[in-house]
Formats: structure tokens, sequence, C-alpha cells
């Protein structure tokens, strides 16, 4: 059996009003990692940074990954020339779909890295790894100048990228869930999504400004390798936070043979694995409908102008990202299981209804209106998304846990959906991928019925870290 010294006692000696003898805290708690002893004492002041330093490190991976979607429309052509506009598309979409079957490989290989490894060094070595993707991609020449080779190559770049963003979502939702403390860990917890979003957001807004001033043309001809240049030099900035990343788990956690273990995985926590890939289908593809296709879905298939399209994804996600908070807090209150009850409940029922009358939407404010409606419903599960997959593994294979069945389920489900929609799209029965989505929400449903309630017997709080028994 594990042992491990949970958040709640962190939160103990806060309390108590403990502080080590001579020194800072901030040189004491460094002291204490460096010792590799089981938890650093942390302030709030501490707390606050470390949970900062590892929602910026998100922030950066994901708007790296997501400026490829916001800016595929613009270069398709570059590297398909020779197709239909629709099949260039489905093109640049099926190698976004590539980096997502690169996720469940960087989720093994960063899940067990972190828990042999420690997080901290996990997400500052993705995030690093996915600006060196969104490099490549903004030096890459065209197919006029390389021929095949050219997508080739964006299609190794972002299996580079695909690779860093599965090991960045496990690392990060195993730290930020264990950083957080007992009194309110789903309100801490959702600046996963928070940072998430908001690099979603930052993406959006870098391509907005770039369109306002290049314009189409410049656009297409090199506007868009500036907004993956940005990716790139932010990725650097990792580095000047990672000081901040208090350790969470200890050197005894990390030190045995098991830690990270895929053997240990599916030893003592298969239903568990299980749960988090059923739920993950579900809420990673209406996420991924409602955000990242969902630019595509408003151009053609609502008839807005890309700019216009850039502008309502805009004021979605700022609403978006706001409620992740809310929604965390809720969860604190109703418990992580109810929260997932009432997403894949709702999922089920208004996925259709949201996106027939979004096809028809005769203005922009009443597609935001839709968007929004379809956004609420995904926030009950994007704001703890990470805390109740953390919740139920035990400490020395938590991040491989939470990363690999998160990676799998999100490349089959969360990558293919562009490729999925748009081929519904292409045969002419658009309405079936809305029917898809609510079937898989479904299937979460059934899932979210055996999620434990955490509210009184969390795991992060134990003494003695027990997974859900196989």
């Amino acid at each position: 059996m594990k042992n491990s010294t949970p958040a709640s006692v962190v939160d103990l000696r806060l309390a108590s009003g403990h502080k080590a003898q001579g020194g800072t805290r901030e040189h004491d708690t460094l002291t204490q990692e460096a010792a590799g002893l089981p938890e650093p004492v942390l302030s709030d002041a501490m707390r606050l940074r470390a949970i900062f330093a590892g929602s910026a490190g998100n922030l950066i991976e994901w708007y790296d990954f997501y400026v490829y979607a916001f800016t595929s429309l613009y270069f398709s052509s570059a590297f398909f020339p020779q197709s239909d506009r629709l099949v260039q598309v489905m093109a640049t979409s099926g190698i976004f779909a590539v980096g997502f079957l690169m996720r469940p490989i960087g989720g093994w290989y960063f899940g067990r890295y972190a828990d042999r490894h420690g997080r901290q060094r996990a997400m500052v070595v993705s995030v690093l790894i996915m600006g060196v993707g969104a490099l490549l991609i903004a030096a890459l020449p065209t197919y006029a100048t390389l021929g095949p080779a050219a997508p080739a190559l964006l299609l190794a770049a972002r299996m580079l990228q695909g690779f860093s963003t599965g090991g960045q979502y496990g690392t990060a939702a195993t730290y930020l869930s264990e950083i957080a403390g007992s009194r309110r860990r789903g309100f801490w917890s959702s600046f996963q999504y928070v940072t998430l979003i908001g690099g979603q957001l930052c993406a959006t807004l870098v391509i907005l400004v770039l369109q306002r001033l290049l314009g189409e043309a410049g656009m297409t001809a090199w506007g868009w390798r500036i907004a993956f240049l940005i990716g790139a030099f932010a990725a650097i900035g990792i580095i000047l936070f990672r000081h901040h990343m208090h350790e969470t788990a200890s050197a005894a956690d990390r030190a045995g043979a098991e830690a990270g273990s895929l053997r240990e995985l599916f030893r003592g926590s298969t239903r568990a694995f299980l749960i988090v890939a059923a739920l993950t289908a579900g809420g990673s593809l209406m996420f991924y409908a409602f955000t990242t296709y969902m630019q595509k879905f408003l151009v053609l298939t609502v008839g807005l102008t890309k700019p216009d399209a850039t502008l309502l994804m805009t004021v979605a996600l700022i609403g978006f990202m706001a409620l992740q908070p809310l929604m965390g807090l809720l969860s604190d209150r109703i418990g992580r299981r109810r929260n997932m009850v009432l997403f894949a409940l709702l999922g089920a029922i208004a996925t259709v209804p949201i996106f027939s009358a979004l096809a028809k939407a005769q203005s922009a404010t009443e597609a935001l209106l839709l968007v929004s409606a379809g956004l609420v419903i995904c926030s009950l599960y994007t704001s703890v998304s990470g805390l109740f997959k953390a919740e139920l593994f035990p400490i020395h294979v938590r991040a491989l846990g939470v990363g690999l069945a998160y990676g799998i389920a999100n490349a089959l489900f969360g990558g293919t959906a562009e490729n999925i929609a748009l081929g519904f799209k292409q045969v002419g029965v658009e309405s079936g991928f809305y029917w898809y989505v609510s079937a898989l929400c479904v299937v979460s449903l059934g899932a979210a019925l055996l999620l434990p309630d955490t509210r009184r017997d969390n795991p992060l709080d134990r003494p003695t870290d027990r997974a859900i028994a196989a």
C-alpha cells in the first residue's frame, strides 16, 4: 500500500500556523522539496503562485495546439493546393486529428515520467516540446516549394505537438488537483480549463488582430505563420515560472518500481480507467464540437464570414472561460458526480436542438446565444474535468491514469470530431453529427452514474491513497 501526505495535511499545517525555522518560507519549501520530504509547507500566497505557474504553462500549451485549428482555413491551400475547398479543410482537419492520435503516447510517456520524476519537470518539458512543434510549422515551406514533403512535415510537427499535449493534460490535471488543497478544490482545479480555454481565446484574439491588420490576402500568404511564432516564443517563457511549481508527489511516492507502471495502473484501477475514458468520450466530443469545429461550422454552414465567426467565438469563449470557476465552486457544493450527471443528461437532450437551430440562425446574435447555450452545458464537465479524474487514482499512478485514459478517449472522439462532422456534411447528412454527439453523451451519462461522491471521502485527502477498485 502506498503512503502519501495528502493536501489536507498541508491545510492543517497552515491552519496551525506552522512555519519552518530559519530562512524564508520560500527557501525552506524548496529545501524540503530538494530533500524529498513528502509535502512542502505552502502558504496561501505560495499555493496561488504555484497554481498560476501551472496554469500559465497550460495556457501556452493549448494556445500552441489550437492556433492550428484557427489558422487552417488560411494555410490549407498552401499544403493541399490540388483539392477543392471542402477537401482542403478536411485534409488539414485530418492532420489535426492525427495530432490527437499521439496523445495516448504522450499521456503514457509523460504520465509515467511525472509519477516517477515529478509533476513540475514533466510540465516544463511538455511545454517546451510544444514550442518546438510551433516553430517548425511557422518555418515550414509550402507545397509549391517542397511538393508532397510539405504536408508530410506538417504532419510530423503536429504529431510532436500531439505528443506534448497528451502529456500536458494529465500532469496539469494531477498537479492542480494536488496543489489546490481541500477547501476549494473544485474552484482552484477549474483553472486548468480557464487556461485551456484561455489558450484558445488567446489564439482567437491573435487571429482576430492579424485579420484586421493583414486582411484575407496577407493572412493567406504569410500572416498565419506569425501566430505560430508567437506560440513558439511564449513556450520559452515557462522556464521563468518553473520555480513556483512546487512538487506535490514526494520522493517516496516516486521511488517505487510500481510508480508510473501500466501493470500497477490496471491491477488496481481498471474500473477507474474505464469510467474516465467513457466520460472523456462524451465530454471531449462535445467540447470540440462547440469550440474548434464551431468556427468552421459558422463559416461553412451558418454562412458567417471568417472575421465574424472569429469575433463570435471570441465573445463566446470569454463567457465560457468565466463560467469555469463558478462551475468548480458548484462542484464543491454538490459534488463532482452531480456535475457530471447534469452535463451528460443535458448534453444528450439539448445537442440536437441547439445544432439544428444554429444551422438556421438568421443573425450573429442568435448564433452567439445558441453557441453559448452549448458551452454552458460543456462547462459542467470542463470545470472539473481534470479533478474528477485525479480523484479516482492513487498518487503513484495518478498522472499516468489521468493522462492515458484521457489521451485514448480524446484521440478517438475529440480529435476526430471535425473530420466526422465534415464527413457528414460532405455526404449531405450534416444532422448525423448532432445525433452522434448526443449518443456519446448518453454513454457518458452511464459512466457518470458510477462515479463515487468524493465530498466526504476524497482519495486526495487520505493518508493512504487508494484507487477505485478494479
